[in-house]
């Protein structure tokens, strides 16, 4: 999307205002960020009032004219689904005409994809603009900001300046201490919570919980996905003191979901959502798996309850903006011979859910996983969930990745826990060259464990079939 001549100049004189930074090209604008503090790939990390510093980027947005103040915004935290319970949020709002904007974390492949609008990551030339305005923003402050702090802080810039209607927020980590709490939403939404990052957030859910229940606001309505009996009663109380109302889908709104198939859409969800101003009924859920049902169920939830706010929803552009959603790296085949998919899935939850859902929407004979994950995840459990599914495990790692687990110790605790063929890989190319080879043609090679791991390997992978277009193009000329 380009800008307008008056964010044009608005950002000129924002850059002219702050000290001089010398970020002129992409490939600058890319290091400068990357030489912060990056908690996301730091293998120790303090989670604390200090290390997370709401302070920094108050202070950061500040210098920035607030930028967080001027648009509208949806908050999505969870430890699980809340990727794509976020793409189909914005990707109904697009669909009733609504000028979007998306921030997510990690990104796959290239830091642009962090912030979208209308499905587009921001331009090489917009995002190097406004990395310089960033960070001669940040150059005033005593306390120099973290990388997620300063692309937070850019993505907030960029959806005001070009006067998004509303923005899609995804929550870095946790919720309560998160950069992106600065925000004061239409609608907090809390997806599955699991163990994820205990480390950090808590060794209990309740602990957990209470992280992510951080982000309800007052006055703020909250919605959430069913949860366990201890996460709801956590959210609740937390709902309570922060001065708002919780609602949780198929207990306080009517909700259903089932399994169906059909010529036109193969195997699928449809789901069900009935409030006193909306009737959603049998809506086909346009990703795969069974856990998608609940998803979709709080993102429509989502929409219902944005209409509260001055929003309106035609229910056919509701529908059409839904069955156009998508999200990169999530059950994504990024190879047809061999057949390769890739899926972040990085915890047991998101695991089991994948082994569970593969094998229905992508047939096979056998499987090969290709599998490296963070070393603060819950290993046994996911080694557990990875057996249910991978006929064959290869043991990597992403490359670059401080926190990536020693492929050795993921190969013992899964013999120890499993009597399934186990190879280890150097790194990711030599792990799809062994798996090329083991796989038939009705076979599956799955990359999972991390967003790193499949990022990694959609890289290498268009990288190979570039090369390939290259190779066939020179023999054509022969």
């Amino acid at each position: 999307m380009s800008r307008s001549t008056t964010s044009r100049s608005r950002r000129r004189s924002t850059a002219e205002a702050g000290q001089s930074v010398e970020i002129k090209t992409f490939p600058q604008a890319v290091r400068y960020l990357y030489d912060r503090a990056d908690y996301e790939r730091s293998r120790i990390v303090r989670y604390n009032e200090e290390t997370f510093k709401l302070d920094r980027i108050r202070a950061l947005l500040k210098e920035l004219g607030n930028p967080h103040e001027k648009v509208r915004f949806v908050h999505v935290a969870g430890s699980v689904g809340k990727g794509s319970t976020a793409a189909m949020i914005a990707s109904m709002l697009r669909g009733c005409g609504y000028a979007v904007g998306q921030f997510s974390s990690p990104h796959l492949v290239d830091v642009r994809e962090r912030i979208a609008i209308n499905d587009s990551p921001i331009g090489k030339s917009d995002f190097t603009e406004l990395m310089r305005i960033v960070a001669e923003a940040a150059g005033k402050l005593k306390q120099e900001p973290t990388f997620f702090e300063m692309i937070t802080a850019a993505g907030f810039y960029h959806f005001a300046d070009e006067a998004v209607d509303i923005a899609v927020i995804e929550v870095g980590l946790g919720g309560r201490l998160d950069s992106t709490n600065v925000i004061t939403p239409e609608v907090s939404v809390i997806t599955q919570i699991d163990y994820d990052h205990t480390h950090i957030l808590g060794m209990t859910l309740k602990e957990i919980a209470r992280e992510k229940a951080g982000i309800f606001k007052k006055g703020v309505p909250a919605l959430s996905v069913e949860q366990p009996e201890e996460v709801e009663q956590v959210l609740r109380e937390a709902a309570e003191e922060a001065g708002t109302a919780l609602h949780i889908i198929n207990k306080d709104i009517e909700f259903s979901y089932r399994f169906g198939a059909s010529e036109d859409l193969g195997p699928h969800i449809r789901v069900c959502l009935i409030t006193e101003a909306s009737q959603f009924m049998h809506l086909p859920v346009p990703l795969p798996g069974e856990h998608q049902g609940q998803n979709c169920g709080v993102a429509l939830a989502t929409i219902d309850t944005l209409k509260s706010s001055g929003f309106e929803f035609n229910e056919l552009d509701v529908h059409d903006g839904l069955a156009n959603a998508k999200i990169p790296g999530r059950m994504e085949l990024v190879w047809k011979r061999p057949r390769i998919l890739v899926d972040g899935a990085h915890n047991p939850t998101s695991v089991g859910a994948l082994m569970r859902c593969v094998g229905v929407y992508q047939p096979y004979d056998s499987m090969v996983c290709i599998f490296g994950c963070c070393e603060d995840k819950d290993i046994p459990q996911m080694m557990d969930k990875l057996a249910l599914g991978g006929d064959k495990v290869i043991f990597t790692r992403a490359k670059g990745n401080a926190r990536a687990a020693d492929p050795e110790e993921l190969q013992r605790v899964f013999n120890e826990r499993s009597g399934k063929m186990s190879q280890l890989a150097r790194n990711l190319p030599e792990a799809l060259d062994l798996a090329s080879r083991a796989v038939g043609r009705d076979d599956l090679i799955c990359v999972t464990g991390s967003f790193y791991l499949v990022g990694e390997a959609k890289k290498h992978l268009a990288e190979l079939e570039k090369k390939h277009a290259q190779t066939n193009r020179q023999s054509s000329r022969r």
